[in-house]
């Protein structure tokens, strides 16, 4: 019965975007149930020990789309999940540029981790690298299409009439990773590209406390001691603008996404 399912959540979100549609869909299909388990694991402690659920349990998935995929930061922690026949809903956000093969890619994790996988969607995020594209979506109108999916999912499993592991959009085998391209056309490796920190900075250790990596060091936050994977989040959220990028590859390319792909993108929703 459904009415014994318990809804649960399941998210990595450095900016909040993807843990809006995850949310918005938690809420919207049991509007009168509380959230059984809510796991952002989105900081590093957060992906020390895996979770399992059971048969009775639902699970919104989302991930951010990052170069077209899965992010492979996150391929480790994933692939720990144990689903236990539990039904999964796949949710990817992406930057408005597109997801490629991302969609797929999570639903076949989540196959192989023991997921009945009944619906997927992937929805547009403001992108990590701009404050101007895709600007503040989520938003309503995609808020609306949230809770209309989240409606039609109710519908499915209300009725029994739930597909298990639907089809999807994407590639397999998975395309590789998107590369930027220099201005003559030749593909450029950004992911060693690492921010700076202005004289703006007041040492609040903000950014530390939102690393999803635990890459910046605590003492010295103009310093980082792992990989930064270019999510936005101490970007975005220090308060005085003390960080920023200063690469020529990086900024081109943020430049060109900025130009190109301002037309807006429409979730994509499978069921």
């Amino acid at each position: 019965m459904i009415i014994n399912r318990k809804i649960n959540t399941l998210y990595f979100s450095a900016t909040d975007t993807t843990k809006k549609v995850v949310m918005g869909l938690a809420n919207n299909i049991y509007k009168n149930m509380d959230i059984n388990r809510n796991i952002n694991f989105t900081l590093p402690k957060s992906r020390e020990q895996s979770v399992s659920f059971d048969k009775d349990d639902i699970v919104i998935v989302g991930v951010p789309v990052y170069a077209g995929r899965v992010p492979n930061v996150l391929l480790k922690y994933l692939n720990t999940i144990k689903g236990n026949g539990a039904l999964a809903i796949a949710i990817v956000v992406y930057g408005n540029r597109n997801y490629d093969d991302a969609l797929i890619e999570l639903k076949d994790i989540l196959k192989s981790d023991g997921f009945s996988v009944i619906a997927a969607g992937a929805f547009i995020g403001e992108h990590s690298f701009s404050k101007t594209l895709a600007k503040g979506r989520p938003d309503r109108e995609d808020m609306d299409i949230v809770s209309d999916f989240a409606h039609n999912i109710w519908k499915k499993l209300e009725t029994n009439s739930i597909i298990n592991n639907i089809e999807v959009k994407g590639n397999r085998p998975y395309r590789k990773y998107y590369m930027p391209k220099d201005e003559n056309g030749n593909a450029v490796d950004i992911r060693k590209v690492t921010p700076k920190t202005n004289n703006n900075c007041t040492n609040c250790k903000l950014c530390v406390n939102l690393c999803p990596m635990g890459s910046i060091d605590h003492n010295n936050v103009s310093v980082l001691s792992g990989i930064c994977i270019k999510c936005g989040a101490c970007i975005k959220n220090c308060p005085i603008e003390a960080k920023y990028y200063n690469d020529e590859d990086y900024l081109r390319h943020k430049y060109e996404l900025e130009v190109n792909l301002t037309d807006r993108k429409e979730p994509e929703l499978f069921i």
